[in-house]
């Protein structure tokens, strides 16, 4: 197997388990992650190297002298004799990251945007320090970079905006993994709507509070779940008790992956009403849309971003305008009134996932990509 390195600043974020469950799932290429930080412990028998691993003492003031000069000198030094056949950086904002990288392996750079690299502002990008290089040397890595994959139609057409080009950069879904998620049995569902998003503005969980404050006098059997952390918790725990439903919604905060596929199985339906924030933060795709359908449940989203890509509007999944509580409800109650429809919706989702985003054909198809850069001797 060829080896290349998979890059990513922060790796194994327990939000971010579709970058691993891609790498792992693929067939022909080993990957060797490499990074800055290590925020878990990774798949079993995964193989990393980070930045905070090479320095004992100022880790963190050299992994920020690192930030600010992208200087590759030091993740050589984390590869030594390994010579990796490819480097893929996932987001933008890493890929500007891994070009030198690359640039001095020789090999071909693939990035992924996911999301937020696609459509925050500038602003917002060199208000970070952690993000400041992304659109100083963006246009750099649409020069040089030999491959951009991005998630759903939507992201390539934001893409495409910033500059890059359309010849080299393609939609590629990332898919999940229909084998290892089965199909749910209906008497599974409990009367549980389900929510599993980070909780920040972009996820919509406020509208999705003050939708379910509207069904639970007409449905007060449910109740309303919600996976997931961050900086809003407060102030939506606080939402919940204003709205009168804070003894129906249960706030778990971040879970494993192992404890959200669990919960999925028994869950009517799953709710993810994201918005368009003032800083251009939108959803790529909703990962967990996908995930909740392969599981045979049926979804409903709000129609921003990436979020329509991932149903079949009517048939397996309902959209609402975004930041629109009542049209939320209204639609949520749709699945709710017919325990029929929610069956045959699960059903049709679960067709859906398997046709259009199964993990192990997508990954099948990345590798393609790899092999095509690879074997054409495309290098940096």
């Amino acid at each position: 197997m060829r080896e290349i390195v998979l890059f990513r600043q922060n790796l194994f974020r327990i939000s971010e388990t579709f970058i691993t469950q891609q790498a792992q799932a693929m067939r022909r290429y080993a990957p060797l992650y490499v990074g800055r930080l290590r925020y878990g412990d990774g798949p079993p028998d995964a193989s990393s190297r980070v930045l905070r691993d090479l320095w004992r003492r100022a880790a963190m003031a050299r992994i920020g002298a690192q930030m600010l000069t992208r200087d590759p000198a030091p993740y050589l030094r984390l590869l030594g004799d390994r010579r990796p056949a490819l480097v893929h950086a996932h987001f933008g904002v890493d890929g500007v990251y891994a070009l030198p990288l690359a640039r001095r392996l020789g090999v071909p750079l693939v990035t992924m945007f996911h999301g937020f690299d696609a459509t925050l502002s500038t602003a917002a990008f060199l208000g970070s320090p952690a993000w400041m290089n992304y659109p100083l040397f963006r246009r750099t890595l649409a020069r040089q970079g030999q491959l951009f994959l991005c998630t759903s139609a939507y992201i390539r057409a934001r893409v495409l905006a910033m500059g890059f080009p359309a010849a080299r950069t393609r939609v590629h879904y990332i898919g999940v993994d229909c084998g290892a998620i089965r199909p749910r049995d209906p008497q599974e569902e409990t009367p549980t709507i389900l929510h599993v998003a980070r909780l920040v503005e972009m996820k919509g969980t406020e509208y999705l509070l003050r939708a379910f404050a509207m069904l639970a006098p007409v449905h007060p059997a449910q109740r309303l779940l919600i996976i997931g952390d961050g900086p809003l918790r407060g102030r939506l725990e606080a939402l919940a008790r204003a709205l009168g439903i804070g003894g129906q919604v249960t706030f778990l905060g971040a879970q494993p992956y192992a404890r959200v596929l669990q919960a999925m199985r028994a869950a009517t339906m799953l709710v993810l009403p994201s918005v368009y924030t003032t800083t251009g933060r939108v959803e790529g795709l909703g990962m967990v849309l996908l995930e909740a359908a392969a599981t045979g449940v049926p979804v409903v989203g709000s129609r921003v971003g990436g979020i329509p890509e991932g149903m079949v509007e009517g048939e397996t999944g309902l959209l609402a305008p975004e930041r629109d509580a009542e049209a939320l409800a209204a639609r949520m109650r749709e699945v709710l009134d017919d325990r029929d429809r929610r069956a045959a919706m699960g059903a049709r989702a679960r067709a859906f996932v398997t046709a259009q985003f199964d993990l192990h054909r997508q990954t099948a198809g990345l590798e393609t990509f790899y092999d095509e850069l690879i074997d054409r001797g495309v290098g940096a």
